[in-house]
């Protein structure tokens, strides 16, 4: 009679058990996007290395992190970044400065071309803060090194982006906020460029 029970019992624990992981929501995954393009893009004729990018540790993971107060977070299981997050601005970034400068010759370190590249552009992600429906906090500072000249370019940017909705207008603003920071370094390029002899 105690097996019996023991057995109902083991059952029991199995199906509610299953049931748990059937009545788990869907993982969602979120990729960032290049800014929109903009009308009449000069033409450079430079190749530009980006990276290294480095971001926070409390950042540096599948899981979207969202700050929740001053010295809190809330690591959410269920809304993921689609490849990691430093590959992932990487990409945008690059894709941005194509569109920015006007060149095709982009790459991202440490790709064997970007040893030949005539800038590398360097970023160092402070802050990548997530409030939903607050804003999207951007904290970077980054250095564009001219392979040539030695010359360097260096700045900070820091960017608050609104972002009234869920994690798909989060991450839009993510997006906004690395089109901002990518215009800099596009900047600090291009004035490397004309002070060329």
């Amino acid at each position: 009679m105690m097996k019996k029970r023991v057995d109902t019992l083991i059952a029991c624990v199995f199906v509610a058990f299953l049931a748990g992981c059937a009545s788990s929501p869907p993982s969602r995954f979120y990729t960032l996007s290049p800014a929109s393009v903009p009308a009449g893009t000069p033409q450079a004729n430079c190749s530009v290395s980006v990276g290294p990018v480095t971001v926070p540790a409390v950042v540096d993971r599948p899981q979207i992190v969202v700050r929740t107060g001053p010295n809190t977070v809330f690591i959410d299981n269920f809304d993921r970044w689609a490849s990691p997050l430093k590959d992932d601005i990487g990409r945008v970034v690059a894709e941005n400065l194509m569109v920015l400068l006007g060149t095709t010759r982009i790459t991202l370190f440490p790709k064997s071309a970007a040893d030949d590249a005539s800038y590398r552009a360097a970023i160092d992600i402070l802050r990548f803060d997530s409030e939903p429906g607050k804003a999207a906090i951007l904290d970077a500072v980054w250095q564009v090194r001219s392979a040539g000249q030695g010359q360097v370019r260096q700045g900070r940017t820091t960017i608050e982006e609104p972002a009234q909705g869920g994690y798909d207008t989060l991450v839009a603003a993510h997006s906004r906020a690395l089109g901002r920071l990518s215009a800099e370094i596009a900047a600090a390029i291009g004035e490397l460029e004309t002070r060329k002899p």
